[in-house]
């Protein structure tokens, strides 16, 4: 039996055919320059924007207001799950509390927050790099459900027998109850002066306390807890919450990116949707 013999003048066809055919597939292919695939971000861009890249890997703590704990909490499953390989590590305190933690060396990489006051402290440390203003509040009147005290305004706070718990002087939400029981008549006798907003959220939500002063946020986050009662004269006292990145951060590239989330387009609608107003 006679084996079959190639046809040379047909070989340089069939190669230039296959070479083709390569070219069209490998320009199909996902990722491929002009293919119709999916297509990541550069690094650059990922880790300016929050999203996943694969240099950004490690551990980023986070030291932020209390008033923070139920937005910052979704924003760090967030970030992590743009950011495979990443741990967001929250701790949540007054930002007066934050801030003495931090000068005492706490191992912080980012620090957000309630006012600008207690940020200021750590800038004249120099123990922050520039911060960025990312949200704003303003307080409510907190009271159990159905108001057994009916309190219907600020003045109301200061009648006799109402036990009312408000934030420490050097608290964020404390000196805003200050700056607005100065500009009134009204001069609070408070039951209990707190460390931070959620614990004087906590007294009024057990029945402690006939009425706490908290943020906006505050309410809106503990609903069936506590009523929420708006007050015009909390407009004297507008906190603006900064963001920044500590100076002795152990992974400044972690603590820039979710800064970034923070400060961009999807962390300012999850900070909308949480109450918080725009910086």
């Amino acid at each position: 039996m006679k084996s079959a013999r190639r046809n040379p003048a047909a070989l340089p066809a069939a190669l230039l055919t296959a070479g083709l055919l390569a070219t069209v597939l490998s320009a199909c292919a996902p990722g491929a320059p002009g293919g119709t695939g999916h297509t990541s971000n550069g690094p650059g861009n990922a880790a300016a924007s929050g999203t996943g890249s694969p240099q950004l890997s490690g551990k980023v703590t986070v030291f932020a207001a209390a008033s923070l704990k139920s937005v910052f909490t979704r924003l760090a499953g967030e970030f992590e799950s743009r950011n495979p390989g990443t741990e967001v590590v929250l701790s949540f305190a007054g930002s007066s509390d934050l801030v003495t933690q931090i000068s005492q060396g706490a191992p912080a990489d980012v620090f957000a927050s309630a006012d600008s006051k207690n940020m200021a402290k750590l800038q004249a440390e120099s123990l922050v790099d520039a911060p960025i203003n990312f949200a704003t509040n303003t307080l409510e009147i907190a009271v159990p459900p159905g108001n057994p005290a009916s309190i219907t305004s600020f003045a109301d706070l200061a009648r006799p027998g109402i036990k009312v718990v408000v934030c420490a002087s050097q608290v964020p939400c404390g000196a805003a109850a200050d700056k607005i029981e100065g500009a009134t008549d009204a001069a609070l006798k408070p039951v209990s002066e707190e460390s931070s907003v959620t614990d004087v959220l906590g007294k009024v939500a057990s029945g402690e306390a006939d009425a706490g002063l908290v943020y906006v946020t505050d309410v809106k986050n503990a609903v069936g807890k506590v009523e929420g009662i708006p007050f015009p004269e909390a407009r004297q006292a507008l906190n603006t919450y900064p963001i920044a990145s500590v100076g002795t951060a152990r992974n400044k590239e972690l603590a820039a990116a979710f800064i970034s989330l923070v400060t961009g387009s999807d962390g300012q609608r999850m900070l909308a949707d949480a109450g918080f107003g725009a910086p």
